[in-house]
């Protein structure tokens, strides 16, 4: 493995365990060359997945880009890292579990959805703006009215029961 820092080509694993999860390993390194030191994280990977983009672009599908899309949808909001790290592994595998290599990234957006709604409405109202492309407060008003939150419930700021 090559150290991030000064780039030497080969690290020394000074400790493995299993991820909090259990669906990685978790190394420690450290390298030789200037003593940083640096984790990483060996996953199974069922199949090379392909993400087919609304452009016709294909790109090879990045767990750490779900990850991060993930994290910004639910920045400052009261959900925990490794509840991210379930979700994330749990979408993994439906898209690993559909059989196929090349995926459409609607597919991919929709799982993200369906997650983040049952896991956080708000996170799943963010990452809806950007995923479907929200351009005026009518977008929003629009989504809101269709998932059925509105106004005329109980305590008429909006707010799911």
């Amino acid at each position: 493995m090559k150290c991030p820092f000064c780039g030497h080509a080969d690290t020394q694993v000074k400790d493995s365990r299993p991820s909090d999860d259990g669906a990685a390993i978790r190394r420690r390194r450290s390298c030789p060359q200037c003593s940083g030191r640096f984790t990483t994280f060996e996953r199974v990977q069922l199949r090379e997945l392909v993400i087919l983009k609304r452009n016709g672009r294909r790109t090879p599908f990045d767990r750490d880009k779900l990850e991060r899309s993930l994290g910004i949808a639910l920045r400052k909001r009261p959900v925990q890292p490794d509840q991210i790290e379930q979700m994330v592994s749990r979408i993994v595998r439906q898209l690993e579990s559909l059989g196929e290599t090349e995926i459409p990234s609607s597919v991919v957006g929709d799982f993200i959805m369906k997650a983040l709604k049952g896991l956080d409405e708000v996170a799943y109202v963010r990452y809806a703006s950007v995923y479907k492309d929200f351009r005026h407060t009518g977008d929003f008003a629009r989504f809101l009215g269709d998932e059925g939150y509105n106004d005329d419930r109980p305590g008429g700021d909006g707010a799911p029961e």
